[in-house]
């Protein structure tokens, strides 16, 4: 009964989240179906179980979420992502308009930036470029998730995203973890999707379809909202708020916050902070800071990339406090939804029943590289989150990963890698919040846009895992 009541409310939270429930009153409720069906005490689950994997994940991650928040905010209001998606699309030009797209989506993100607050920049801009090129607007999406949430989510080495920085404190990693896997797994993502993109705008344009303007950039919904903040890490409610630029800066003054970003990144994760003893630190606050590491980085880039992105705006930043307030709060309905997922994790975790399942996912034939492959896949798809689905795993079966990675001599690095990209797959099936906003915004639908997405954003991403599975398991991190 126990693994029964483990799969029922896991059943209960997702389909009620899809359908636009909020993951914070669904998360305890689907943590007590789950603690009542397996005949544990309801309340001390819920005030001490649940609670305490909620706050821990919290504890951890909501500087970044804040700092991410405020960053994203910055760079739109400055008219910063403007600047660089014009540039990089007057440079390439109509007949390169996928390209333009694709590029313009992943510059941004890579930069640190969240794909809500790019969406409703680079939606309006990529119509105009379809409208020109002639190329029918359900193929947007397609192309906007190639750049934005494919390989400089999970793959890229150096990207600040949470999907690349939850692994670090259970394997003691950093952004940075196997970039030449990284930098390979990118590649053929980026390679097969531009592929797939110029094949389906050829098809197109032999049978005379073309772009057709009868609808206009759509807006959220509520229950967009709720389903969005399950898989990202900012409140698209806040984009309204504060004061958008009119003048936007040059592209090399637009570019500069992303280019300080990985810059302050780098720097902080491999140079300076693993020279600094924190061995005085250790002692006197009883933490292990070496795991910590590449979370200081990457909270120390974003400050720098906000003050710089300050600091070559002023000017244009006319409601500077509302822009900052509304950063900051966009990070507290996201965190909060991710860290509910974590505590209703935390609650089937503690079941007796979560043995079960925990050997079956640790005795999958293949070693401990298959069973990671396998249960982030899995957790991804059926939470619809990178992120969320991560964090659930890694909470429950981190620690062993790591024995494992001991006990079969692999480098955490490589684990760090697989993770990510793992976790980057299945979560964008249909019920993925990213998907539905960025339909959404985009007036298209799942009939005649999502197949494209399929082949760009997970198809093309399952080929990259499997060649940077065969690559690791032969060669190691690398």
């Amino acid at each position: 009964m126990g693994l029964f009541g483990i799969l029922l409310g896991l059943g209960l939270l997702m389909w009620f989240a899809y359908r636009g429930w909020s993951v914070l009153l669904l998360a305890p409720a689907a943590a007590l179906v789950v603690a009542s069906i397996s005949g544990e005490p309801l309340l001390p689950h819920w005030t001490s179980t649940f609670m305490q994997g909620t706050a821990r994940f919290v504890t951890q991650w909501f500087p970044m979420f804040l700092l991410g928040g405020i960053f994203g905010k910055m760079m739109d209001d400055s008219g910063s992502i403007t600047s660089i998606a014009r540039f990089l699309t007057k440079r390439l030009g109509v007949k390169r308009t996928m390209l333009s797209v694709v590029l313009a989506s992943a510059v941004v993100t890579y930069g640190g930036v969240s794909v809500f607050v790019a969406f409703f920049v680079l939606v309006p801009m990529s119509r105009e470029m379809f409208r020109a090129a002639n190329i029918p607007a359900r193929l947007m999406p397609a192309a906007i998730g190639l750049g934005a949430f494919t390989f400089t989510m999970s793959a890229m080495p150096g990207t600040p995203s949470t999907n690349n920085a939850i692994p670090m404190p259970y394997f003691g990693t950093t952004t940075f973890a196997a970039p030449g896997l990284g930098i390979i797994a990118s590649i053929i993502t980026f390679a097969f999707g531009m592929w797939w993109l110029a094949r389906i705008e050829a098809k197109a344009r032999a049978i005379g379809e073309g772009y057709t303007d009868d609808v206009a950039p759509g807006v959220i919904t509520e229950m967009t909202r709720e389903q969005a903040t399950i898989s990202g890490d900012f409140d698209p409610n806040e984009l309204t708020h504060g004061q958008k630029s009119t003048a936007a800066p040059s592209f090399l003054y637009a570019v500069l916050p992303l280019i300080v970003v990985i810059a302050v990144n780098f720097l902080m994760a491999l140079v300076i902070l693993p020279r600094i003893d924190f061995s005085h630190a250790e002692a006197a606050l009883g933490i292990n800071i070496s795991s910590t590491i590449g979370v200081w980085a990457v909270l120390l880039a974003l400050a720098a990339a906000i003050i710089t992105v300050i600091a070559i705006n002023w000017g244009r930043l006319g409601a500077l406090r509302e822009s900052l307030d509304a950063g900051a709060n966009s990070a507290v309905l996201p965190i909060m939804t991710v860290a509910s997922l974590v505590g209703f994790g935390a609650v089937v975790a503690a079941m007796p029943a979560f043995t079960v399942v925990r050997d079956a996912v640790l005795q999958i034939p293949g070693g401990p590289l298959v069973s990671l492959v396998v249960a982030m896949n899995a957790l991804a798809g059926l939470t619809g989150t990178a992120s969320g689905g991560m964090a659930i795993a890694l909470n429950a079966l981190g620690g062993e990963y790591m024995r494992l990675a001991a006990e079969y001599g692999i480098d955490p690095a490589l684990m760090h890698r697989l993770t990510t990209i793992s976790a980057g797959t299945l979560d964008a099936l249909p019920h993925n919040g990213t998907v539905l906003l960025l339909l959404q915004i985009s007036k298209q639908n799942h009939a005649g846009s999502y197949f494209d997405m399929v082949m760009t954003v997970i198809v093309g991403v399952i080929i990259s895992l499997v060649a940077v599975f065969v690559l690791g398991t032969i060669f190691g991190s690398f």
